[in-house]
């Protein structure tokens, strides 16, 4: 294998990596207030939850078409198995998407008579974060594949680890949503949200030590790695610092003065959660099955996809940074972009 053929995966590899944790991190808080509708009804501070995320909901789906598009053209054999594995909770995703962007349109002029549209933001936030960690969930656990092709059932991803994934992943975008209120709001709002956060970042922590431990019990190859030596003195850090993001998260939680700790806390615990799926799955793009090299296309199409990328993804990162900057601060009752 020559160092052409060797790199390119890698380098889309870690395109896809970002691409998958932006979205996961900047949409993530977007679906998670969606999932806080559910609690909160009182109409004022509904308009208020939607006007913290109205100027940055529909930049952030640019990281998810990067993301799907990206593996798509890079590794179009993983793609096939990914995609015929897991269509289901893929197509659910993506529908439940569509009637939450749409809900940020319509909602606004459909008042005083926008309920449906508040039921079409939640419940589409809900289900989208759902699926997601079902996709998630079913990737852990494997897909059948014999030679380049899925080689499973319909509903192989229907087990109750993936499940338990999605509802982990529901939880962990509710405290992103959380901690983003205490980080944009102040007030009656901000106190509600304090509130909740508690809540949900233990439930977080719980699901978190779950999954950390049903991981390796189900798969093997997962329990080698994490556990052999000298790989789990090498690994010991990322338990300790989620324990230490989680400590932090509760403190700023707990503590009025610097808004910003808790949703930097909750993001460092996405990012550590990530850094955890790395260590488990590397070199593999379908666990177990397909590495990033088996699953890559053709050196030449990598090559031509790359270059339109590295030209497009100082854009796509300029205005993303340009948005947040131009919209920071608070965000108040009659306030708002929509």
């Amino acid at each position: 294998m020559d160092t052409l053929t060797y790199m390119l995966p890698l380098i889309w590899a870690a395109i896809l990596a970002i691409a998958v944790t932006l979205y996961v991190i900047l949409d993530g808080f977007g679906l998670g207030l969606g999932i806080l509708f559910h609690f909160e009804r009182r109409e004022e501070q509904r308009d208020v939850i939607m006007n913290t995320i109205a100027p940055f909901w529909d930049g952030n789906q640019t990281w998810l078409v990067l993301g799907g598009g990206g593996l798509l053209a890079a590794f179009p054999k993983a793609y096939g198995v990914i995609m015929s594995g897991l269509y289901i909770p893929i197509i659910v995703m993506l529908l439940a998407l569509v009637f939450r962007g749409v809900a940020f349109e319509f909602r606004w002029v459909a008042k005083p008579r926008q309920e449906f549209w508040d039921l079409a933001f939640s419940w589409g936030a809900l289900v989208a974060a759902f699926a997601q960690g079902v996709v998630l969930g079913g990737l852990l656990q494997g897909l059948a594949v014999q030679g380049d092709h899925f080689a499973g059932g319909t509903f192989d991803w229907l087990t109750p680890f993936a499940l338990f994934c999605g509802l982990s992943l529901v939880a962990g975008y509710a405290l992103l949503g959380t901690t983003w209120l205490i980080y944009k709001t102040d007030g009656e709002l901000q106190d509600w949200a304090r509130d909740i956060a508690k809540i949900v970042l233990l439930l977080v922590v719980a699901a978190t030590a779950i999954v950390s431990l049903w991981t390796p019990l189900t798969v093997p190859r997962i329990a080698e790695r994490w556990f052999s030596w000298p790989d789990i003195a090498l690994f010991a850090p990322v338990p300790l610092l989620v324990i230490y993001a989680a400590w932090r998260c509760w403190h700023g939680i707990e503590n009025i003065g610097n808004d910003a700790e808790p949703f930097i806390a909750a993001v460092a615990l996405f990012l550590l959660g990530f850094v955890g799926l790395l260590i488990s799955n590397v070199p593999y793009l379908v666990p177990a099955s397909m590495t990033v090299w088996e699953a890559a296309a053709a050196p030449s199409s990598q090559l031509f996809m790359l270059v339109g990328t590295l030209l497009l993804l100082p854009i796509i990162l300029g205005y993303t940074i340009f948005v947040y900057w131009t919209f920071r601060g608070k965000v108040r009752a009659g306030e708002g972009y929509h």
